[in-house]
């Protein structure tokens, strides 16, 4: 069954292909969602797909793309979403 799970991720993570490398790890996932930037210099991520695969992109999430260097990692409560869209970096 999917699940939709959304994080803020703090910390280096803007100019270094943070949202490009996330849009990668969750394709290899296989799941949707999306990866954008937030004006405070964070990251916005929010993901549908099988619970193991929502916990494998978190884990990835705590480390990011070389050149990140990620400070926080927080998750909060999403409704639904349509799972049909992809993955995009908006």
């Amino acid at each position: 069954m999917a699940e939709t799970r959304r994080w803020r991720i703090e910390g280096r993570v803007q100019g270094v292909f943070f949202r490009a490398s996330t849009r990668r790890q969750a394709e290899k996932l296989a799941l949707t969602g999306h990866a954008i930037n937030l004006e405070d210099g964070a990251v916005d991520v929010m993901a549908c797909g099988e619970y193991a695969n929502l916990e494998a992109l978190e884990a990835w999430l705590h480390k990011g793309p070389v050149g990140a260097k990620v400070t926080d990692v927080s998750s909060q409560p999403v409704g639904e979403i349509d799972p049909s869209e992809g993955f995009t970096t908006g």
